[in-house]
């Protein structure tokens, strides 16, 4: 299936949970591995950039909570906490508002994005008012899909995207995941097989020019 051209002004590029608290080892609660933060910092920001020069807008979705007991109340999570065998260990110091867990990575924001704070769970839709800024603010039809983790809000963000009829594109140098290499490829092949297209940051500067061209820009 080849890949879709691009229209920059439909398009919008939703960067999940791209904070502190998953991207820098020396505050994160649900930290990526430390040798893997910088490599997908750098090729995020490398993509963002490029986006920003097509007028494609970047709008940060940051999970944060008022305290732990909006954590605890799911749970496997809260099962989870204390279970050292478990990737989530710890969830319930998540992401506490007020905590340095919570700020946007430095390098990967910009004062012209916008950024949606309600997220509680894995879902950037429910109970944000995400689609209400792609669809009435941005008229956006296309979503890109960047940041942490691949397996869980990428790969929920994906479905639900798709769900409401997003064509939804998943910047497969731009994702990473705390449950590893394997999980991590596997959801991008499931997205590949049954929801959209995992692209590179060459093939997405590809479609938007192609998609700049189709249109006479």
């Amino acid at each position: 299936m080849p890949s879709p051209h691009l229209a920059a002004a439909r398009t919008a590029l939703i960067a999940i949970d791209m904070h502190r608290g998953h991207l820098d080892p020396s505050v994160a609660t649900l930290p990526l591995p430390a040798e893997r933060c910088g490599p997908v910092i750098k090729r995020a920001a490398a993509l963002f950039a490029e986006l920003r020069a097509h007028g494609v807008p970047i709008v940060h979705v940051v999970t944060e909570y008022r305290d732990a007991a909006e954590i605890a109340a799911n749970p496997f999570w809260k099962a989870a906490h204390d279970d050292p065998s478990k990737a989530r260990r710890g969830i319930l110091r998540h992401n506490v508002a007020g905590g340095p867990g919570t700020e946007i990575i430095p390098e990967l924001h910009d004062p012209r994005d916008l950024v949606v704070r309600s997220k509680k769970r894995y879902s950037v839709f429910q109970p944000t008012d995400l689609e209400f800024v792609l669809r009435r603010r941005l008229g956006a039809d296309t979503v890109i899909l960047a940041g942490i983790n691949t397996t869980t809000c990428v790969l929920c963000a994906a479905f639900e995207a798709t769900n409401r009829d997003f064509r939804v594109i998943v910047a497969a140098d731009a994702v990473d995941s705390m449950d590893g290499e394997e999980m991590h490829r596997f959801a991008l092949r499931l997205i590949e097989a049954a929801i959209g297209w995992p692209l590179g940051n060459d093939e997405i500067a590809r479609a938007l020019a192609s998609g700049r061209a189709s249109q006479g820009g």
